[in-house]
């Protein structure tokens, strides 16, 4: 079997990026830094504790694990449809060595490291919040790196589909958004109805966000295998279909 090198597109992203990480890492992080501004630290002084947790202490990993989601899938969507359709990047890598499956798992563990970056950098601004992640918190990093790798397929897969910028309008409002505001960020799920809850718990941004607030505190009575191989599982299913769509729109 022919192995993969992806390593040779993820440092070519990596080199570019470079030039202008700090406008991405503002545009990324500014929303769930804003978020745990105005919500944990301002509207979390006249909230009630959630499960012996102040609101910021309840709010702030959630946010850890949308900072991962929002700069993976953005990496994935805005920054590889331009090496796509505009640079025509994809087609000068594909007239080296490489192969159609090293660029997108290239792709892929770009985006998935990107967002692995962002999350890191949202878990060093907590303490500023007042904070304090637990030593556990390590054990986090492979599970925010497994929902970036998600979050990058899907964004690919949406590359894949689209025809212009506006079209990753659908994937923001339709996907990203609804993701961010009910997965458990904001609220316990374990208050909604029996129905609602079911259907939240499907969603794939929520087992991030419970094993975010689980290693974060060290909390770690709640059963996290399940977790885990679900989120591992939804990652391979959704970098195979990325891998699958780009085939069908680069080779015809």
């Amino acid at each position: 079997m022919k192995r993969v090198s992806f390593f040779p597109v993820w440092l070519r992203n990596a080199r570019v990026w470079r030039k202008h990480v700090l406008a991405t890492l503002i545009g990324n992080l500014g929303q769930p830094l804003l978020f745990l501004l105005a919500m944990g630290y301002g509207l979390g002084r006249e909230m009630a504790p959630i499960g012996g947790l102040s609101y910021l202490q309840f709010i702030a990993p959630g946010l850890v694990a949308s900072a991962v989601m929002y700069s993976a899938a953005f990496e994935t969507t805005y920054g590889s449809y331009t090496r796509l359709a505009v640079q025509q990047t994809y087609a000068a890598i594909l007239m080296t060595p490489l192969g159609l499956r090293e660029l997108v798992v290239g792709e892929i563990v770009w985006g998935a490291s990107k967002g692995l970056f962002a999350g890191v950098i949202m878990l060093c601004c907590l303490p500023l919040f007042g904070v304090l992640p637990s030593p556990w918190v390590l054990a986090l990093l492979p599970v925010l790196f497994v929902a970036g790798i998600f979050f990058a397929a899907s964004g690919l897969i949406m590359t894949a589909l689209a025809k212009n910028y506006d079209f990753f309008n659908y994937f923001i409002s339709l996907a990203i958004t609804p993701l961010f505001l009910f997965s458990g960020i904001f609220f316990p799920l374990q208050n909604m109805a029996p129905g609602a809850r079911a259907l939240l718990e499907l969603l794939p941004l929520t087992p991030i966000v419970s094993l975010a607030r689980i290693f974060c505190y060290g909390t770690l009575r709640e059963p996290l295998l399940l977790k885990i191989l679900g989120s591992l599982l939804l990652a391979l299913l959704a970098s195979l279909l990325a891998i699958f769509l780009l085939r069908r729109r680069l080779i015809r």
